[in-house]
């Protein structure tokens, strides 16, 4: 189970070390300015890729604890922004006020996949390695006991 856990860590990092450069690309490279809720999404993303990278080295660490409000907020407003661009939410519910529209679409892969659609599958991914990662250590404790 320490092995498993570890690999949920590594993973992690990978998912978010991918989704910070993915960002800084299509912002840099490409030139698409990021809205608000995108800065809000990055600004939970790309502390995660430090926290993991600590967590790889140092089992644990703490990083697992210090990842969830990270990884619960950007979920959270990924969600709000894919919510804004499939038109569930109006516009005028939107929080990005002058520049960018938060619905605007830089890319639309496949008809579905967008910048807050790939944001929001990497939040999902942590997410679920959190919870797989918490299930482990529960079910090590149980049979420890």
């Amino acid at each position: 189970m320490k092995k498993q856990n570890s690999n949920l860590i590594f993973i992690s990092w990978i998912v978010a070390m991918i989704a910070t450069v993915g960002s800084l690309f299509f912002s840099v490279i490409m030139e698409f300015t990021p809205c608000s809720l995108c800065w809000y999404q990055r600004v939970a993303m790309y502390p995660l890729a430090i926290i993991f990278l600590f967590g790889v080295y140092d089992e644990e660490h703490y990083c697992m604890k210090t990842s969830i409000p990270f990884t619960v907020i950007g979920w959270a407003i990924a969600v709000y922004h894919n919510l804004l661009q499939w038109e569930i939410i109006p516009e005028s519910a939107s929080p990005c006020l002058s520049g960018v529209p938060c619905s605007a679409k830089w890319i639309n892969w496949f008809g579905f996949i967008s910048i807050p659609f790939l944001s929001l599958m990497a939040f999902t991914i942590l997410l679920i390695t959190l919870v797989i990662y918490y299930k482990n250590k529960k079910s090590m404790r149980t049979t420890n006991e």
